[in-house]
């Protein structure tokens, strides 16, 4: 299995460097726009929202065809969904406000879009921080209530989202519906356990 999953993981440590490789070639060829910030923004958070969700996905994918696969491929998803998001947020502060601390201190306290975007890095943070093994045997049950701060995220990532658009919310909306999709899979999966768990002692009683 470890033989098998390490040319996916370069295969797909490539595939989730392409949206960066877009970016750069593009910025290099002024194909970033009039307002290439604006599009710089806009890319790396998407496709962070993306990743997010994908990360989701990968549960919902291991019960359906029972493959681990998916497991262990979830931890590289999401560090990169982190790594988009610090992205979104060092251009956000370096080039849109030149570094200007004050001001964006301003602007997380009076702009509901960008304290919820900054609230769901915060919370990506310490998920980044202990997503190795290690740190999953360090600190035990506490490391799964952290992780599970990802479905606060997606929720915190897709108002950022919405409200930030100040026009067509098509887009956001989709992105919105998938991660609630995902959400109900997940908890009518849960429930679904604990039901089984139940009948089966039940049972053996």
């Amino acid at each position: 299995m470890t033989r098998f999953l390490s040319p996916i993981k370069v295969l797909l440590f490539i595939a989730l460097m392409i949206p960066l490789g877009i970016i750069v070639f593009d910025g290099f060829q002024n194909n970033l726009t009039a307002d290439p910030i604006e599009e710089l923004l806009h890319r790396t958070g998407i496709w962070s929202l993306r990743l997010l969700l994908l990360t989701m996905l990968m549960t919902p994918m291991k019960v359906i065809t029972g493959s681990f696969v998916f497991i262990r491929v979830r931890r590289m998803i999401g560090l990169f969904a982190f790594f988009y998001a610090s992205l979104h947020l060092l251009i956000y502060v370096w080039l849109d406000l030149g570094l200007d601390w004050a001001h964006l201190l301003e602007d997380i306290i009076e702009r509901t879009f960008i304290t919820v975007g900054m609230l769901a890095w915060l919370l990506m943070l310490p998920m980044a921080i202990t997503s190795n093994k290690r740190m999953m045997r360090k600190l035990g049950k506490t490391w799964k209530r952290i992780h599970q701060a990802i479905y606060l995220v997606i929720c915190l990532a897709s108002l950022h989202f919405i409200w930030l658009v100040k026009s067509d919310i098509t887009e956001p909306l989709i992105y919105t519906g998938i991660g609630l999709s995902l959400l109900l899979f997940r908890v009518a999966h849960h429930y679904h356990g604990k039901r089984s768990k139940h009948k089966g002692s039940t049972n053996t009683g």
